[in-house]
């Protein structure tokens, strides 16, 4: 089993009113991701993934693209300890 990782992202463009959101949980799921998703008063999405390295690499590389509405312009993404995250949920 690998070692279990936390990635922070924030990913902005049109990525607002897109379901970018649910469709990051969905994309978390499928890959036993856990973390969360949210939407920021700024028009960012802001995410934290939280797995085995490559599920949460294929996260990220996910975000570049996202929902199909969505107009992803960038993907910051910064690396921290894992917290014990369970599920996947979107934040309001």
């Amino acid at each position: 089993m690998s070692e279990r990782v936390r990635a922070r992202v924030f990913v902005s463009g049109r990525v607002q009113g897109v379901y970018y959101r649910a469709n990051t949980r969905d994309a978390a799921r499928a890959r036993d991701v856990d973390g969360w998703v949210r939407n920021l008063s700024d028009g960012r999405v802001e995410a934290v993934f939280e797995g085995e390295e490559a599920a949460v690499e294929s996260m990220i590389e996910w975000c570049h693209t996202g929902s199909p509405a969505a107009d992803v312009r960038d993907v910051d993404v910064s690396y921290e300890k894992p917290d014990g995250e369970s599920d996947f949920t979107i934040r309001r």
